[in-house]
């Protein structure tokens, strides 16, 4: 599916742990919640239309290229959400109309000195990776199909697979559902430019107002090897959405079964 013209956000600090294990929390040490739990705040990954970094078209489905620097890579797996945006005739967003969901690897360079989030999520074409399919969502809320989705990603090394994010449930985020949704309005509307986090409601308006948005709502915790082993050339790379209903977390293709599949270059 072709998303060019569809704006790429992400959510910081939605699943317990992550953020510590990235050594990251300190990067939102002056970024004030409302709640203890409540992610960091939204940062973007994608701007169709800029003229910026963020304007290159990053998301693969095959391959990942790490920098041709040095660099320091790992693994995001998450669940990509594609809603629908909302605005009023004041150009705020007051609705998110959530459409389908797939994997999504928003792999991240760990950057000393990066000021904002963005710096460390795209530096060209294939920095980013999306799942072979999409899973329409029925509701967007407890009841619905992503009710009994788990995501688990691994990391194949030298013939031999590794766990590399925790097996997790989809209600294991912090903020899910109509939660998330309404935190998501809010900070599209009000989030300014502060520490590692940018003025989403300036960026909306910079790319004309998209009329949907492709938001990765977090990356789940580390296992042990993902913790403490980053990206190298040659290694696969696997995030598998499944219902735990009827499926495991193998990579035996199904209906119900979402994969993403890259090789590291």
């Amino acid at each position: 599916m072709e998303l060019k013209n569809v704006i790429g956000l992400g959510v910081a600090g939605n699943f317990a742990h992550h953020l510590e294990q990235a050594g990251e929390l300190k990067d939102f040490e002056n970024v004030v919640t409302a709640e203890p739990d409540a992610p960091k705040g939204i940062f973007p990954f994608y701007l169709p239309g800029s003229d910026s970094f963020l304007g290159l078209y990053s998301i693969g489905t095959d391959k990942l290229n790490l920098p041709n620097y040095e660099a320091n890579a790992q693994v995001e797996p998450e669940i990509a959400v594609l809603f629908d945006i909302i605005y009023n005739d004041d150009n705020h967003v007051t609705d998110l109309v959530a459409q389908k969901f797939t994997t999504f690897n928003d792999c991240t360079i760990r950057k000393e000195g990066a000021k904002k989030i963005s710096e460390k999520k795209s530096w060209g074409i294939n920095s980013k990776g999306i799942g072979d399919k999409w899973i329409s969502i029925d509701k967007f809320e407890e009841g619905g199909v992503m009710d009994h989705y788990h995501l688990c990603s691994f990391v194949e090394r030298s013939g031999v697979l590794y766990p590399y994010g925790v097996d997790a449930p989809l209600l294991g985020y912090s903020y899910f559902y109509d939660k998330l949704k309404s935190w998501l309005i809010e900070k599209m509307n009000t989030q300014k430019d502060f520490g590692p986090l940018e003025d989403i409601a300036a960026h909306l308006k910079a790319c004309d107002y998209p009329e949907q948005a492709l938001i990765s709502i977090g990356a789940t915790a580390y296992a042990e090897f993902g913790e403490n082993n980053y990206l190298q050339s040659d290694d696969k790379i696997y995030v598998v959405a499944y219902d735990n209903r009827t499926e495991s977390s193998s990579f035996e293709a199904s209906e119900s079964k979402v994969i993403l599949h890259q090789t590291v270059q």
